[in-house]
C-alpha cells in the first residue's frame, strides 16, 4: 500500500485542527462559570448528538435495523447497562436480518 504526501499531511492536518478544537473548548469552559442548569443541558449533548448521527441511518434502512434499534432502546431505558444494550441490539439486528 502507499500512500502519498498530500494525504499524509491532510490527514495530519485534521487530526491537529481537531485536536485544537477539543482542548479550545476545554480552556474556553474552564474560563466559564457554569450553572446547574447550564450543567444539565450540556449533559444531555452526547445523547442528542448521538440521536442525531444514528436516527437517519435507522429510518432509512429496513424493518430489521429499526428493530434492533427499538430493542437497544427498550434494553437500556429498562437496565440502564450499555453493555447488555449492544448485545440486544446486535443479536436483535442478527436474528431480525435472518428472519427478515
Amino acid at each position: 500500500m502507499q500512500t502519498s504526501l498530500p494525504a499524509i499531511l491532510a490527514i495530519c492536518g485534521m487530526a491537529i485542527v481537531t485536536y485544537i478544537t477539543r482542548i479550545g473548548g476545554l480552556w474556553l469552559m474552564g474560563h466559564v462559570a457554569v450553572s446547574a442548569r447550564t450543567r444539565a443541558w450540556l449533559g444531555y449533548l452526547p445523547g442528542t448528538i448521538l440521536v442525531a448521527i444514528v436516527a437517519p441511518t435507522v429510518l432509512s434502512t429496513g424493518w430489521s435495523e429499526a428493530g434492533a434499534s427499538l430493542a437497544t432502546i427498550l434494553v437500556a431505558a429498562r437496565t440502564r447497562n450499555l453493555l447488555l444494550s449492544m448485545i440486544v441490539g446486535i443479536g436483535a439486528a442478527i436474528a431480525l436480518r435472518a428472519l427478515l
